[in-house]
């Protein structure tokens, strides 16, 4: 268990919501920087996400401009959290901290909170 989760929840939770923070994190880096850049970090975005970008293509809608196309993957990898993961899987999603991967987080910042006060 982990976190109150069955291991094969946390662990399948852990990988989408790894894929879709790092969509989320190309997305706003390309504000930023340009996607052809030599940054390491965007170069890194880059090679992580595309083949998520190109799997989902044929579900991306024609009319999204490329900048776009990574936050819409991410939307659909958060959609697939919160309905279909909870529904085949059998726990409950309260709000964003129930995720697996979020409340873990969570949990690490609050206790380093507590270490520094």
């Amino acid at each position: 268990m982990v976190g109150g989760f069955a291991s094969y929840v946390a662990i399948l939770d852990y990988i989408i919501g790894a894929a879709m923070w790092t969509l989320i994190g190309r997305f706003g880096m390309a504000i930023f920087v340009s996607e052809n850049s030599d940054f390491f970090f965007m170069r890194a975005f880059v090679k992580v996400t595309d083949p998520m970008i190109k799997a989902m293509s044929r579900l991306t809608p024609s009319f999204l401009i490329d900048r776009l196309r990574p936050l819409y993957v991410a939307w659909f990898l958060f959609m697939i959290r919160f309905y279909i993961m909870p529904a085949l899987l059998g726990y409950d999603v309260m709000g964003m901290l129930s995720f697996p991967l979020e409340s873990e987080i969570a949990i690490v910042i609050y206790d380093l909170g507590q270490i520094f006060n």
